[in-house]
This record gives C-alpha cells, sequence and structure tokens, in this order.
C-alpha cells in the first residue's frame, strides 16, 4: 500500500508542476491601481475593468478609489503599485520619491468652473473663495491654471479650500461657502440644471497630460511585463472610449452610477481628450514640469529619467502595432 501511495503522490506532484503555468486568474497576484473618482476621467481604468482588457493581459485587477495623499504614499509603500494621477507622480518624482509617469491618457483637463449665477466671467473672482476637491490633486492644478488665464493671481486673489469629492463641492455652491468650484464631468452638467454657471472648461485654455499612468519605482523595475500589460490594457480601453460612444457611456452609467442624460453629456465634452496611443505630450510635459516646479519652489532641473518610463508604452505600442508619431 505504501508503494502505491508513492507512485500516486508522485504522479500527482508532477501532474500539479506540469499545470502550474495554467493556474487561473485568481492565483495571479493582485494588480491594484487608484484613483480618486468613478467618473469620466477616470473610465479608462474602468472600460478596461469590463470589457476584459486586463483580464486579456492575465491581469487580476482591483481598482481602488482614494484621496490623493493616500495614494501618493500607498505609491510610495507599495500598497498599491499604479495610479492614474498623472500630475500628482510628476511631483513625487521630482521630490525624489519611488515612482515615475508611463503614459499619457487624457491629454487636457476635463474641469470646468462653475460660479454662483451672478458671476458671468472670470475676471469678477478676484478676493473670491474656490472649492477644490484636495490639495495638490489634478483639479486644484487645472483651477489654477484656468483661474490665471483670466490674469488672476491664484496664490493673492483668491482662497483654495478642500471640500472632497464633486458633490460636495455643489453643494458648497448652493449654500454659498464658495463663490466658485472646480467640477469635473457629470458635476458640470448637473451644476448647470442647479442653476450655476459654466465659466471655462480646462481643455479650451491648455493642453496638458491630465490623467495618465503612473507606477512604484520598484514595481517597474521588478515586473516590466506587467508594467506593459497595465499599459496596454488602458490604450486600448482609450481607444474603445474614442471609437464607441454607446459602449463608453453604458459602462459609465454603470461604474460611475449616473444617470444617462449626465453620462451622454460627460461623453461629448470630454471624448476628444483621450490620447489613442498613451504617448505623452512634450509641449503638455514641458507645462506640467514648470508648474509642479513652480508649486514645490524647485530650481534644479531633474533628467526626465528620474520623472517619466517610456519603455513600457514603447513595447505595448510594439504589440498593438501602433507607429511612432
Amino acid at each position: 500500500m505504501n508503494i502505491v501511495m508513492r507512485k500516486l503522490c508522485c504522479l500527482l506532484i508532477g501532474c500539479i508542476a506540469i499545470c502550474a503555468p495554467n493556474l487561473p486568474l485568481d492565483a495571479a497576484d493582485k494588480v491594484r491601481i487608484s484613483v480618486t473618482n468613478l467618473n469620466m476621467s477616470f473610465l479608462p481604468s474602468g472600460v478596461a475593468f469590463k470589457k476584459g482588457f486586463f483580464k486579456d493581459e492575465g491581469l487580476d485587477v482591483e481598482i481602488i478609489r482614494m484621496n490623493v495623499p493616500n495614494i501618493i504614499t500607498a505609491l510610495v509603500t507599495g500598497d498599491v503599485a499604479y495610479t492614474l494621477l498623472f500630475g500628482s507622480v510628476v511631483r513625487g518624482a521630482l521630490r525624489g520619491m519611488p515612482m515615475r509617469a508611463l503614459a499619457s491618457l487624457l491629454d487636457g483637463s476635463t474641469h470646468a468652473l462653475v460660479a454662483k449665477p451672478e458671476y458671468k466671467s472670470g475676471k469678477q473672482l478676484k478676493g473670491k473663495i474656490v472649492g477644490i476637491g484636495n490639495f495638490g490633486g489634478t483639479d486644484e492644478v487645472a483651477g489654477r491654471m484656468m483661474l490665471k488665464s483670466f490674469g488672476l493671481d491664484t496664490e493673492r486673489d483668491l482662497k483654495f479650500i478642500a471640500l472632497g469629492p464633486d458633490r460636495a463641492r455643489l453643494a458648497a455652491l448652493k449654500e454659498g461657502l464658495v463663490d466658485v468650484a472646480v467640477i469635473a464631468p457629470p458635476g458640470d452638467a448637473l451644476g448647470g440644471q442647479m442653476g450655476f454657471n459654466v465659466l471655462l472648461r480646462a481643455y479650451e485654455v491648455f493642453s496638458f497630460p491630465f490623467i495618465g499612468i503612473g507606477a512604484n519605482l520598484r514595481t517597474i523595475k521588478e515586473k516590466p511585463d506587467e508594467v506593459k500589460k497595465v499599459v496596454k490594457a488602458m490604450v486600448r480601453a482609450n481607444r474603445f472610449i474614442r471609437d464607441d460612444k454607446e459602449g463608453a457611456v453604458r459602462i459609465l452609467m454603470e461604474w460611475g452610477k449616473i444617470e444617462r442624460d449626465h453620462a451622454v453629456a460627460s461623453y461629448d465634452s470630454t471624448w476628444k481628450v483621450f490620447s489613442p496611443d498613451g504617448n505623452i505630450p512634450p509641449e503638455g510635459l514641458r507645462m506640467v514640469l514648470e508648474q509642479a516646479k513652480a508649486e514645490l519652489k524647485l530650481t534644479r532641473d531633474l533628467p526626465l529619467s528620474e520623472i517619466i518610463d517610456l519603455a513600457p508604452l514603447q513595447a505595448a505600442q510594439r504589440e498593438m502595432g501602433i507607429k511612432k508619431p
């Protein structure tokens, strides 16, 4: 009997060794990607998840909603490997944190300046209070750049307060706690329905990498194939969003839990800024770097290799047959 059992054990071990490469997806390491909101701006992650683009690459992905400070902390510690906060990753890299920007998903901000009904022009906002989501977030960066386009000094002429999600910012507008708020779709459409004025949309006055893929440096070095697969799935998602309005709207409704009319309005106001290839626009990158250096009061220049890493994107583009611009 012992001889028979030993033979059966050897056979079982052999079968496990043969089948190990084909273990189901749930045996894979969990890949954690952080976002700040389940809205149109971060839809590439939702599309890649809902359409199975991550699974096509053999990735078991968890999308985690967090605020900006927690995302950066988690990226440094490795509790999350990826984020879609392009500007925050650039600022982190400039400060010497172990992270790099990998690709651009949105080449322009989707944010809008939504003001109380009495304000018809940005020039009327001098001395007023601006509501944002988080300090250091992309909404603050976009808001300051939009307000500067009106000739305002955002350090002296305005007061910024952090209020959290768009619904909280709209509530603050309604209660008169702020005079203007930086709002992303579909909140801008809802603000219009509430009687507020959309003074300006960010992509009307400037273009820069707004949402993009950033990763922990250790992940980039130790798991280059995984990083390439994440980038590839995201670029596929962007192409789907650009090419299939109805499909993108349906996923936004389900993922973001919003009504169809808000989803359609969000799509119509932003789809053109979704990058078809993930490339980082040089001029836009320069703008992000200058803004970040000014905020951090940095005077020295860092090599781009300490801020961005294009190798995963280039590998993904080769597999997808995307030619260099």
